[in-house]
């Protein structure tokens, strides 16, 4: 009996999605381009990276039928050729260059660019979130801004080095070095002015000092060389500082681009929630400007006094790129990435992510260590159970979820819905020790108030 013929097997092949895809991998001083191989006879091709090599890039692609090109965020070389592709009408999907690793083997540069464009081709790559040119334009000298301060600090590290080195204990008995009274006196020192009691006839009346303490700290041993240091570090931290404010400058022109979500005469901004603290005319105009912007007051929340502008520099003023605040808790690694095998729960740790706003949101919950509200009581119940580390985390979780629900609904923050959620905390806490209690033959009574309004 003859044997019957094996059919042949078929391969499954994932069905294209994007049939005008190219891939580009992105170099400092070369790119390589892939695209579909029935578009052109050298479907792989090596461009340099000037600008007239970044052009013929964009209109090779062009002329092939490209509409969708997908490279990797590398260092900051993506960002010419992704303004180019933008402003040429590409719809560029810039991915995580972790999320894309080829399978083990032989790395080339051309295998990389067809490694992403056969990913983007059947719909695998996701891209990242990047706000409008606008906000990046905010995000770019904002940015800058924090460098200069980083620098600024490092001059006032030098010249606190150059003042121990002349035993003059200023920047001990000073909690700031380059407040109103450490830059009289350092400018004194510098003009040749050696009595103790005369230099410290600069003090400002708010410091807790007395002249006794500021005149004892202010004899030393001045030497030539380390004046010459001094005045140099002196000079560095003021050139720094005139850096920043031109920053400051430039950040609140840009600002005035942006249209209004609400106009602040019509709609009042609220009044301060912590009016005791002192604000400068700067801080209070931004407040007003990114109300104006947002439509929203973000410093209402406790914790985002000083974190408003940096949130709108690397998020912009709307989050509609995240379906949820669950999607968006997720994009910043605030919340558990649960890895499951087998059916079983192996890890539920947060993923590592490096990023602006995440640590803006985790240095705003660790300041909620002493606040009163209720966000600083949710703080304190997630320390003491889980440690400072997670309930920072957990925290911050709370926090993004909060600035979503602000941005996307423009409605006011509303404390009583986070002691809202604080009381049925201790509703159930309270449940659950009296259903113990009464498991030990207990029963549990409230204290009695004591005189001065308080629990015994």
């Amino acid at each position: 009996m003859p044997r019957a013929r094996r059919r042949p097997t078929r391969v499954a092949t994932p069905p294209v999605v994007h049939p005008h895809a190219a891939g580009i991998d992105v170099g400092a001083t070369e790119l390589y381009v892939c695209v579909p191989m029935e578009r052109d006879p050298q479907p792989i091709r090596r461009f340099g990276t000037f600008t007239a090599d970044l052009l013929a890039l964009a209109a090779w692609l062009g002329e092939v039928g490209v509409t969708s090109v997908a490279m990797e965020s590398t260092g900051v070389y993506w960002i010419p050729l992704f303004q180019i592709l933008e402003t040429r009408g590409f719809e560029v999907c810039l991915v995580n260059a972790r999320h894309v690793k080829n399978v083990p083997g032989r790395k080339t540069d051309v295998q990389d660019c067809q490694w992403l464009q056969y990913l983007h081709s059947v719909g695998l790559l996701r891209g990242s979130f990047r706000p409008p040119d606008a906000v990046c334009a905010v995000r770019t000298v904002l940015r800058h801004r924090e460098r200069l301060v980083q620098l600024a600090a490092v001059h006032t590290q030098h010249m606190q080095k150059a003042l121990t080195q002349m035993n003059l204990q200023l920047h001990h008995v000073l909690s700031d070095l380059t407040g109103v009274t450490g830059l009289a006196i350092l400018d004194a020192i510098l003009a040749g002015e050696r009595d103790p009691a005369v230099l410290a006839q600069h003090r400002d009346p708010r410091l807790k000092a007395s002249p006794e303490t500021l005149a004892k700290a202010l004899v030393g041993d001045y030497r030539p060389e380390h004046l010459f240091t001094l005045r140099q570090a002196l000079a560095s931290f003021r050139h720094y500082q005139r850096l920043v404010a031109e920053c400051d400058t430039e950040v609140q022109t840009l600002l005035d681009a942006f249209p209004s979500t609400v106009d602040p005469a019509a709609a009042p901004l609220p009044p301060d929630p912590r009016p005791h603290r002192r604000r400068s005319a700067a801080q209070v105009e931004l407040r007003t400007e990114l109300y104006r912007i947002l439509g929203v007051d973000l410093t209402r929340v406790e914790g985002f006094a000083t974190i408003p502008l940096a949130l709108f520099a690397e998020l912009g003023p709307t989050l509609a790129a995240f379906p949820s605040s669950k999607h968006f808790a997720s994009w910043l690694g605030l919340c558990p990435d649960n890895r499951i095998s087998g059916g079983k729960l192996l890890a539920v740790q947060t993923r590592h992510v490096k990023h602006r706003v995440a640590q803006a949101l985790r240095t705003a919950a660790q300041s909620l260590h002493r606040s009163q509200s209720a966000l600083g009581a949710y703080f304190r119940r997630m320390r003491a159970r889980l440690g400072a580390p997670k309930a920072i985390t957990a925290t911050a979780h709370r926090l993004a979820r909060i600035l979503y629900h602000l941005l996307t609904t423009r409605q006011p923050y509303d404390e009583t819905q986070v002691a809202a959620a604080e009381e049925r905390y201790h509703r159930r806490s309270e449940a659950r020790l009296r259903a113990h209690a009464r498991a030990l033959g207990y029963h549990l009574v409230p204290a009695a108030p004591s005189s001065a309004g308080g629990v015994s």
